[in-house]
């Protein structure tokens, strides 16, 4: 039994004494504990060591006491599974030498078997729940397929992604097949992961504001909704689409447990949209957490009466920032705890 069930009991709906709270990219690179590790391995290493993966994991759980953890990984490890090389260069950010362009290149990419080329995440997982101890849940996630692609295409990280969609408005046909292959393996990697010991999955679609709303609807939402279906049995499902403020009726008309929702919408915006039928996350600034803890924590109560408690969960609108100060994540934490 999870000493502290609070995260899913607010994805179930029900009625708690405050909300949870965790932060996305929580565990990592603002915490001077995960740079020591940093200095001394790489990326991919970090992701494939599970010693290193699970105690990563762990570092803010230890520090802050969030009510979820979420497992040291990322989002690119798909494609390398699915025979497209990704490095991750420092101080550039993700870089994949060969994108894919052509039919030809879509073709070279496989749909792997996920029990052996990613089962390190696994080991990753098992050893997580180790130190853990079931004290909180453990969230495994994965890229939305459209975010992923968005990578493959491209090559590398960028403002407008124009190459990506230049892909699918040129050669739609193509598009939709790579966008099939990566939900089919992470379908896959996700039921796996729960399977390994995951309590929730949240799906990450940090492009998805590049689409408009039309283009959204035919080159990622119907991908994420074909993992919401699959796993919807076998775990809560969180879908964070960031910038997609326009989606947020048709998501709350999902299996979806929960929908993240970023800072540019207010919390009754957000629940008009959906019609206060859905548990919700989110939506503070990252940015904001470099506002002095005093300000951090009348903003959070006030997010919070806002939200409302029920249905809600705590956390930032994306991921927080490498150079937030250590006190002002924990007011950021502790505002919801003394709620």
């Amino acid at each position: 039994m999870i000493k502290n069930n609070l995260f899913l009991r607010a994805l179930k709906g029900e009625t708690v004494e405050r909300p949870p709270v965790w932060m996305m990219r929580q565990a990592g690179r603002f915490l001077p504990e995960f740079m020591e590790i940093r200095e001394k391995y790489d990326f991919f290493t970090r992701c494939r060591t599970p010693e290193l993966a699970s105690e990563i994991t762990v570092q803010p759980i230890r520090r802050f006491g969030m009510d979820a953890a979420i497992l040291f990984s990322d989002i690119l490890v798909i494609p390398q599974a699915m025979n497209i090389e990704v490095q991750m260069k420092p101080n550039f950010g993700p870089y994949l030498p060969n994108p894919v362009r052509t039919q030809q290149d879509i073709d070279n990419v496989i749909v792997p078997d996920v029990n052996v080329e990613l089962d390190y995440v696994y080991q990753a997982i098992k050893a997580t729940k180790e130190l853990l101890n079931d004290e909180v849940p453990l969230i495994g996630f994965a890229g939305s397929p459209w975010t992923v692609f968005c990578y493959c295409v491209q090559g590398q990280g960028s403002k407008s992604f124009d190459k990506a969609k230049e892909f699918c408005f040129t050669n739609p046909m193509a598009a939709h097949q790579l966008l099939q292959k990566i939900t089919d393996t992470t379908i896959a990697y996700l039921k796996a992961k729960v399977k390994a010991g995951v309590h929730v999955v949240q799906i990450f679609d940090s492009w998805g504001g590049m689409l408009s709303p039309v283009d959204y609807q035919e080159f990622s939402w119907k991908y994420i909704n074909q993992i919401i279906e699959a796993l919807k049995d076998d775990a809560p499902v969180i879908s964070f689409a960031k910038g997609c403020w326009y989606a947020l009726e048709d998501m709350a008309n999902s299996n979806a447990s929960a929908l993240g929702v970023d800072w540019t919408v207010t919390p009754e915006f957000a629940r008009k949209a959906t019609q206060n039928k859905i548990t919700l996350q989110g939506n503070f600034d990252p940015s904001r957490l470099l506002s002095t803890p005093a300000t951090i924590k009348e903003m959070v109560k006030k997010m919070i009466d806002d939200f409302g408690k029920d249905q809600y969960i705590v956390n930032l609108g994306h991921g927080i920032l490498p150079n937030i100060p250590l006190d002002n994540a924990k007011a950021f934490i502790d505002a919801v705890k003394e709620y």
